[in-house]
């Protein structure tokens, strides 16, 4: 038998061995691997931008929802007195919470029959449900203070307010001044003004009253309707 030569069994082993190539089974996991986590970022990029439209879409409802809520809310009020008509512009903007107040107050009939309790010339007429006995002396002193003031200035005349005081069972009282007050917002929260009926203030105004500004012959608010436009 013919013996190999050496040279000869280095080239066949080169041969047997040759290169170690990846297996189809090594591929195929990684390419699932990588396709498991490709679609796994995709699922979960699609999940945030949904959610953020979503989001977003739910913000812009709300705001609208708002807006128009806004929107409705009316803006005037209509006083019907004893003496006549009286229309009011209330500020919205301005006192949002107050004329929420008023405006449900309003709807629920509490203002029907309220009395003008109190009537101080060149101070204001206030409407109340509430007769508070305590407070007589502060209004007669204030009542003569202001009779004698130099009202040319200040805060202007004819604008609605409600007392910065709760009271215990009153709800909620009217002030419209009739000439203007130094330290009207010490006292009240201004929350609209008159644009139409001043001469029924001032008719108000004129009325007789006895030494506590009591008017002697009762004058009182028949009904306050709302209205977005007039």
């Amino acid at each position: 038998m013919a013996r190999i030569k050496p040279q000869a069994l280095l080239l066949q082993s080169k041969k047997k061995k040759g290169p170690s190539g990846v297996s189809v089974t090594t591929i195929i996991a990684y390419t699932l691997i990588v396709g498991v986590m490709v679609f796994s970022l995709y699922s979960t990029y699609r999940y945030w931008s949904r959610r953020s439209i979503v989001q977003t879409q739910d913000g812009i409802s709300t705001s609208k929802a708002i807006e128009r809520k806004k929107s409705d809310s009316p803006k005037y009020a209509l006083i019907s007195t004893s003496k006549g008509l009286i229309t009011l512009e209330l500020y919205k903007d301005g006192s949002p919470d107050i004329v929420d107040d008023f405006i449900d107050f309003s709807q629920k009939g509490h203002f029907k029959g309220m009395q003008f309790t109190r009537v101080i010339k060149n101070f204001v007429i206030h409407g109340s449900k509430v007769e508070r006995p305590e407070a007589t002396e502060d209004w007669t002193s204030r009542g003569k203070h202001y009779s004698q003031l130099d009202t040319s200035l200040k805060h202007e005349a004819f604008m609605l307010g409600t007392s910065k005081e709760k009271h215990e069972g009153g709800g909620f009282d009217l002030f419209i001044t009739t000439a203007p007050i130094p330290d009207l917002n010490d006292k009240i929260n201004v929350f609209g003004c008159v644009i139409k009926g001043e001469d029924v203030v001032q008719e108000i105004e004129e009325v007789d009253t006895d030494d506590h500004y009591r008017p002697k012959t009762p004058v009182q608010i028949n009904e306050v309707t709302l209205k977005n436009k007039i």
